[in-house]
């Protein structure tokens, strides 16, 4: 098989593992899917399913690598005269009105699912933990902090706690049953209020 139909065969085969993890633990809880039902379901061998995800909650967050870059990426791409906190505030409401996952919005199946189960709420933590890290490395690249310098620290944690809250906030009322537009309103309106706490001490951080 040709080195680009095979790599389309693995991607092909890596989504619809997902899928049916997705599928199955939504139908009966996180806890309660083994690794063998969704190999069963999925149609391939129990090693094929570890190969791909060699933890059981990446088959649930299987977007993780987005998130963990989520809050880096748009500080590395600011625009000329922007701040970290400004860039941050603009991809952020940019992906509320898209309805993006990246920011909390996955429907109430998938959010239920999130919240009934220790071990993903468990790994959205590690989650957020490397997310702020990423943060925290890029801005000391992108000021040329000094090692040691804690200031990149401190602002990738009072930014990825906003980021935090406000994705639980999306979390919280899509369990209300809120649908996504009346949810993109609140949120928006949050994310000034949250952003704006920021402003005194951030807004001149990490201007390019």
């Amino acid at each position: 098989m040709p080195g680009g139909l095979r790599e389309l065969k693995k991607q092909q085969t890596r989504q619809a593992i997902s899928d049916t993890a997705t599928r199955l633990f939504m139908e009966r809880g996180f806890e309660a899917v083994t690794i063998a039902d969704i190999a069963a379901a999925a149609q391939v061998a129990k090693m094929t399913v570890t190969n791909y995800f060699p933890r059981k909650e990446d088959l649930a967050l299987d977007h993780h690598e987005a998130l963990t870059g989520s809050l880096a990426r748009p500080v590395a791409e600011r625009r000329p005269g922007e701040s970290a906190l400004a860039a941050l505030r603009r991809a952020f409401l940019d992906a509320v009105q898209r309805h993006e996952p990246v920011v909390g919005f996955s429907g109430p199946a998938f959010v239920r699912m999130i919240a009934g189960s220790p071990a993903l709420i468990a790994r959205m933590r590690e989650i957020n933990d490397q997310r702020e890290s990423a943060l925290a490395e890029t801005l000391a690249a992108e000021t040329g902090a000094a090692p040691g310098d804690l200031a990149p620290r401190a602002a990738a944690a009072l930014l990825a706690a906003a980021h935090r809250t406000l994705f639980q906030r999306v979390m919280d009322l899509t369990l209300t049953g809120m649908n996504q537009d009346e949810i993109a309103a609140d949120v928006t309106s949050a994310a000034y209020e949250v952003f704006d706490l920021l402003e005194p001490s951030l807004s001149g951080y990490a201007v390019r």
